[in-house]
């Protein structure tokens, strides 16, 4: 958005007829109506019409900032168009239709990465699991930082060369087989024919592979200079970064000859108008021009890494810990900066922080936002493994990370460390151990006894987690997992079949507040994302409670834990064994705070900001089971 290849009077006819239909229908409020344009005419068919919001409702008022829901609510009440006031200028009524002077990306996020051997062909039953937006000035800009939004690792050439099924088939990776189809010296009109895309769009792709193209064959007379003057490359960086390119492409590309975290970006504000009105809602995206937009706040902020597109094993859940954490954040007479990427959620709403960026949750985006908008610190534990997957970096670039620390963090995947711990404090977990070598991993297997539960280390929702019962299946796992290049060591552990138990709790630095335990009713070894689950637990003993709320106050403190911690328990002959520590919010915080009146997010944000839990009036240990 907007539609970049309808001429005007296409435009005005689809929109012309839009309005004759909600009124032939006499519908008030929100609704959607889906066309079929022949592209080589002007005849149309109506597809559907929804006289309610919708998705496409939910990404119109994310990429224009008009809060259709909103306004169709005060519709509902009895208001009209004209007495309903713009939230974004202040100014002008929700009679006025937005005016872009951006675009605006949307890619779904599809779950074949869970699913390899799925069919992946697109059609008229939706596959995916959610989606990114990206706002920026150009299209060529706003799709590459669309992509990066992903959070997924994207197809190379040797996966696309030699497949033209994936151009004529419509499929995921469709666009990035048109693209290599180009990077590879196919004719737009090949291109075009066999993907169906409208020229304009195939000609933006062209121009991308084309600056591609200019970035490898750079020469050392072109390089500029550190201080970003002198030599022909500084033209093609700038031309490289308004394209969206982002710093480890060119990078990769120039042969690393191109300085390109030189140039920052400038903040745009999504105003609804154009800039033909002065806005006072503070919601910006990334852009490399000239003007910066950013309103100062007037106290000090904190930001929010928030939990990026929905996906199977990151979800809806993480927003519910994001918006929360971002009312605290005010709630204690800070300003909230809340970083995100998806159209779907609460937290992108322009009203759920005090700024809000719509920007990719890599380390580029987040810390482009980071230097422009100077924070306190940066809270990571409230976006699944996201945010906690760029703690490192931000850390090591002298930014501040709220709640848990780096050290915390790493060291619940740090598996000989943790063990060692554990085993020191007599806490029982699963034999096991981490491996980064197929002959590591068989001599574990060894060791514990197949079957053997092995997984990749920062990951979440389960990702690439199997059970293995024989070598063979062991070798092709790890030999897989390597050469797709994953981040840290494989664990590997012995699999234990008894009662699962997930234990969150909200810690201070000398306080481990334990709201609930959860108990899982499948065998263990099904995801908890996937298990039925109830609280207060039923088979649990009086002495198998104490010693799980004992081991879990221990853990908290021995990993110096600050905000949330999520533990992972099998209880087998009466013994809880410890299956995996999180330092960061779980998919049951949402639940477990709606069932046991316990705040936890708030607790935990408060916190990480340095207050104690005795403060709101809770103190260390499990809190008796709430009456239902």
């Amino acid at each position: 958005a907007p539609s970049q290849t309808l001429s005007d009077r296409q435009y005005q006819m689809l929109r012309s007829a839009s309005l004759r239909i909600i009124r032939a229908l006499h519908i008030e409020g929100g609704c959607n109506v889906q066309f079929a344009l022949d592209p080589a005419s002007d005849q149309y068919y109506v597809i559907e019409v929804n006289p309610r919001v919708s998705r496409s409702s939910a990404l119109a008022s994310k990429a224009t900032g008009y809060p259709i829901a909103r306004v169709a609510a005060k519709i509902a009440a009895g208001r009209g168009l004209h007495e309903i006031a713009n939230a974004v200028t202040g100014q002008t009524s929700a009679a006025f239709e937005p005016a872009l002077d951006y675009c605006v990306v949307k890619i779904p996020r599809w779950p074949f990465d869970k699913f390899p051997a799925a069919d992946r062909t697109l059609g008229t039953q939706m596959k995916s699991t959610g989606e990114v937006m990206a706002i920026e000035r150009t299209f060529e800009a706003a799709l590459s930082k669309a992509l990066r939004a992903l959070e997924q690792r994207l197809p190379d050439a040797s996966q696309l060369r030699g497949r033209p099924d994936l151009l004529h088939q419509p499929n995921d990776r469709r666009l990035m087989a048109a693209l290599q189809a180009l990077r590879d010296g196919e004719m737009h009109d090949e291109v075009i024919a066999a993907t169906g895309y409208a020229p304009w769009f195939v000609d933006r792709l062209a121009y991308i592979t084309a600056l591609e193209s200019e970035l490898t064959d750079i020469q050392a007379s072109q390089i500029p200079s550190p201080a970003g003057g002198g030599g022909s490359g500084w033209g093609l960086l700038r031309r490289a970064k308004r394209a969206g390119l982002d710093d480890e492409r060119i990078s990769e590309l120039s042969g690393g000859r191109l300085p390109a975290t030189s140039m920052e970006p400038t903040f745009r504000q999504v105003d609804t108008c154009a800039a033909e009105f002065e806005a006072v809602t503070p919601y910006y995206y990334a852009t490399y021009e000239d003007e910066d937009e950013i309103i100062a706040g007037a106290n000090q902020a904190v930001a929010v890494i928030g939990s990026g597109p929905i996906r199977i094993g990151q979800g809806i859940e993480f927003d519910y810990c994001s918006v929360h954490a971002s009312a605290a954040i005010r709630e204690a007479g800070y300003d909230s900066v809340l970083i995100n990427s998806n159209p779907e959620t609460v937290s992108t709403d322009f009203d759920a922080s005090t700024r809000l960026y719509f920007e990719p949750l890599d380390l580029e985006g987040v810390r482009n936002v980071l230097r422009r908008d100077p924070v306190l610190g940066v809270m990571v534990q409230f976006g699944g493994q996201t945010g906690l997957n760029l703690a490192d970096a931000l850390a090591a670039g002298g930014i501040r990370i709220l709640g848990s620390t780096v050290e915390t963090i790493d060291l619940a995947e740090d598996r000989r460390h943790c063990e060692a711990l554990l085993r020191d404090a007599g806490i029982p977990q699963s034999p096991g151990g981490s491996a980064t070598s197929v002959e590591e991993a068989l001599a574990i297997a060894v060791r514990v006894g197949y079957p053997v539960l092995v997984r990749p280390s920062y990951v979440l929702g389960g990702r690439g987690m199997e059970i293995v019962h024989a070598a063979n299946d062991l070798r092709r796992y790890v030999e897989a997992a390597i050469a797709f290049g994953l981040r840290g060591p494989i664990l590997v552990d012995k699999y234990l079949l008894g009662r699962e138990l997930d234990v969150d709790a909200v810690c201070d630095e000398h306080t481990v507040l334990i709201p609930g335990i959860l108990e899982h009713i499948e065998r263990a070894g099904i995801h908890s994302g996937d298990s039925f689950a109830v609280y207060p637990p039923i088979t649990l003993t009086p002495a198998e409670t104490d010693r799980v709320a004992e081991a879990t106050t221990t853990i908290a403190r021995l990993f110096k834990a600050v905000g949330l911690i999520n533990i992972q328990f099998v209880i087998q002959d009466g013994v809880p064994y410890v299956l995996e520590v999180n330092p960061r919010a779980s998919r049951t915080v949402p639940f477990l705070s709606k069932v046991t009146g316990v705040p936890m997010v708030r607790l935990a944000t408060h916190a990480s900001l340095g207050r104690s839990l005795a403060e709101f009036g809770f103190d260390s240990g499990l809190q008796p089971s709430r009456a239902l």
